[in-house]
């Protein structure tokens, strides 16, 4: 029988939320959690823990370092069409398709989500069986690996988390080889024809808490 890994999936997707005060605060149970199923190895929990640490003992500070890191440059966005579509007309298109990946399997995304947050993708395949959780995250290890790459080129910590995500789908993190990032006017520009792909509506730097919900029955009418 192979190993459940979703208890690990949703503490990694929880790892790269914003992390408030709110976010911080679950981190012990994060913690145990990973130690609980112990489906990423030993060594790989140790970074992790180092990197929670890190998060518990800056503070405030954790937030402003996160929103230099993930939201100002596209190498490292955890918006991953970002690295496939750009700004192109495209990336709507394939939005839609995954938000209809979603549904299928009877989940409804929060309407203020965005599908292709590694957060969402990582709390999606979370609710799979295994062997289709590590199908679903193969399909995009390369950007994973792209990103895993930039990460490290920045000194980051937060590499532990895109290698453990790798780890569990099978993959071994091979520290790909990252593009320079464009200047921040010309990376984040609008898609001209899908304005809805961007952060606008979140109340806060960085992602919202994810809210994937199972559509109710239809209530009868009498």
């Amino acid at each position: 029988m192979k190993q459940d890994i979703s208890f690990s999936l949703r503490a990694l997707a929880h790892l790269l939320r914003y992390p408030d005060a709110a976010m911080r605060a679950h981190l012990p149970d994060i913690h145990a959690a990973l130690n609980a199923e112990r489906a990423i190895a030993g060594s790989r929990r140790a970074e992790l823990d180092a990197l929670m640490d890190r998060l518990l003992a800056e503070g405030m500070d954790a937030e402003s370092s996160y929103v230099d890191l993930f939201d100002r440059g596209r190498s490292t966005a955890l918006h991953l069409f970002e690295h496939v579509h750009g700004d192109s007309r495209d990336r709507g298109p394939a939005m839609v398709d995954l938000v209809r990946t979603y549904e299928q399997a009877g989940l409804l995304l929060d309407p203020a989500e965005l599908p292709d947050h590694l957060t969402v993708l990582l709390e999606f395949s979370s609710t799979q069986p295994t062997s289709e959780a590590r199908a679903f995250i193969g399909e995009f290890a390369h950007i994973l690996q792209s990103i895993t790459a930039a990460l490290v080129r920045r000194g980051s910590d937060y590499a532990c988390v895109l290698s453990a995500i790798l780890e569990l789908a099978g993959q071994s993190p091979q520290g790909a080889t990252a593009t320079e990032d464009e200047p921040l006017d010309v990376s984040w520009q609008e898609p001209v024809a899908f304005g809805g792909c961007s952060t606008e509506g979140q109340s806060a730097p960085g992602p919202r808490p994810i809210r994937l919900i199972r559509p109710q029955p239809p209530t009868a009418h009498r």
